[in-house]
């Protein structure tokens, strides 16, 4: 991955100059007319990462740039309480799209077009509950430091020919590996028209290939601003999952759906611009890292496991980043907090290829299931504390963490990521720098939605135990 000399013009919108929001609300109407769209669909997320939407007809949509469109938060996870459930989305015209197809459809004709919400609440301030607004805050706070924060998301997930209905394993689509060239037409052709319909609609693509599991895919999104990679993740998945189903099978972003294969990752280059500038390059540095860029990954290591439960939310999360060993397959996913050049064993990497304007860090334990506004405020906090804070960054490791014992990674002082779900909770709770990113609202309701999550698991007598102790006890 080669990222762009120059940034792209990062995603402001909500603090646009009034003439140019005029001119953005301009645009959209006169398409609407030109386009002859019938449906305009209206996008937000809630807490978790779970699109949500409404459709209005474009003859609505200049009243609802003007006074937005009201919806009972109540009935959203973790928006509001019952008593105070008045909210209002408030279309953001920057990310205006028309939808070339419906349904997952490819050229079925531009009927449809959508835009991501702001959310505010009825007196016009913003929604403290709203992912995107927690994001434009952090960002916001990296803005007054003079930076802008660019993403660059390696998006995997698998393709399936059936999911049972009743949790036995499901069936991938084809038997390939990495970088195969898969005769199953299905797979190749499904990657070729997921990145042409994510084109059509503005969504840069730089790779597509089948990864290490059978029926397992990435694609390489192309790198922008924070704000707009996140809104890019949530369509990605919205379009691959309907164009999965006008196929016949199903796109899933769930971290580990089978127990003897690797997992579905979203490893994720970070880095910040000052201006045109890349911040985090110093060509006459060996690994061409800057001071600054070094204060930013010992950020991250440092609160690695604070920032863990937002980029790794599920309880599934935790399989794929503490599997048991699998004879023939190579497990990427990291479970020990350290850094490196060439490692890939490594929870922070600093690639050793590219140019020099080309200089970011990747971290690789985030997964595809994670709420992307909330895992980028998390990574850019942690990094931006480590820079406020001159956070000393140690020596990179050159050693395969996962092929250590315990007590040799104990010995090399390496801490592990948090195992389970609950002790990622358990870290989260104590955290300064996530409640404060996060914000109270979204703070307290991610910490007991998750809670609640983990003590409905722990509840199941799973096959597994049955197996194993009915024919024993």
């Amino acid at each position: 991955m080669e990222p762009m000399d120059q940034p792209m013009e990062p995603h402001t919108s909500a603090q646009s100059q009034p003439s140019q929001l005029a001119k953005q609300r301009e645009f959209v109407l006169r398409t609407l007319e030109e386009r002859d769209i019938s449906f305009v669909r209206l996008w937000f997320t809630d807490v978790l990462g779970m699109l949500k939407s409404v459709s209005v007809a474009p003859a609505e949509l200049d009243d609802a740039f003007e006074d937005g469109i009201g919806f009972d938060g109540s009935a959203i996870e973790g928006f509001t309480r019952v008593y105070e459930s008045d909210m209002v989305a408030v279309p953001d015209p920057a990310t205006f799209q028309v939808f070339p197809f419906e349904s997952g459809s490819v050229g079925s004709g531009g009927e449809v077009a959508r835009m991501f919400c702001d959310l505010q609440l009825p007196d016009g301030s913003p929604s403290w509950a709203d992912p995107r607004h927690v994001l434009r805050r952090t960002l916001a706070a990296a803005a007054e430091k003079g930076f802008t924060f660019y993403t660059h998301p390696e998006i995997e997930f698998f393709l399936l020919s059936d999911v049972p209905s009743d949790g036995s394993p499901p069936t991938p689509v084809d038997a390939g590996g990495y970088f195969d060239h898969t005769s199953h037409v299905l797979a190749r052709d499904f990657r070729r028209e997921a990145v042409l319909a994510l084109e059509q609609i503005g969504i840069s693509v730089e790779f597509s290939h089948h990864e290490c599991a059978p029926g397992q895919q990435e694609i390489d999104l192309r790198y922008a601003d924070a704000l707009t990679t996140a809104d890019n993740i949530m369509t990605f998945r919205h379009v691959l999952q309907e164009l999965a189903i006008s196929h016949g099978v199903r796109a899933t972003f769930m971290p580990k759906p089978f127990t003897d294969q690797p997992g579905s990752g979203m490893h994720t280059h970070l880095s910040l611009f000052e201006g045109e500038q890349n911040a985090f390059c110093d060509p006459a540095d060996p690994m061409g890292l800057s001071k600054l860029g070094r204060s930013f990954v010992a950020g991250l290591l440092t609160h690695a496991r604070e920032w863990t439960a937002v980029t790794n939310q599920w309880v599934n999360s935790y399989k794929r980043l503490f599997p048991q060993p699998l004879p023939g397959k190579i497990a990427e996913a990291p479970a020990h907090i350290s850094w490196g050049h060439l490692n890939r064993s490594a929870l922070v990497r600093v690639p050793a290829y590219g140019k020099p304007t080309s200089a970011r860090v990747e971290v690789r334990s985030p997964d595809p299931a994670c709420n992307p506004y909330l895992a980028f405020a998390m990574l850019l906090a942690a990094g931006l504390r480590g820079i406020e804070q001159g956070y000393e960054l140690n020596a990179a490791t050159e050693d395969d963490v996962r092929a250590l014992s315990d007590a040799e990674r104990s010995a090399a002082g390496y801490k592990s990521l948090p195992t389970t779900l609950a002790e990622a909770l358990s870290v989260l709770e104590s955290s300064e720098l996530a409640a404060s990113t996060l914000g109270e609202h979204v703070f307290d309701f991610f910490l007991k939605n998750k809670r609640a999550e983990w003590d409905a698991y722990r509840r199941q007598v799973t096959p597994y135990e049955r197996a194993l102790y009915l024919p024993l006890l």
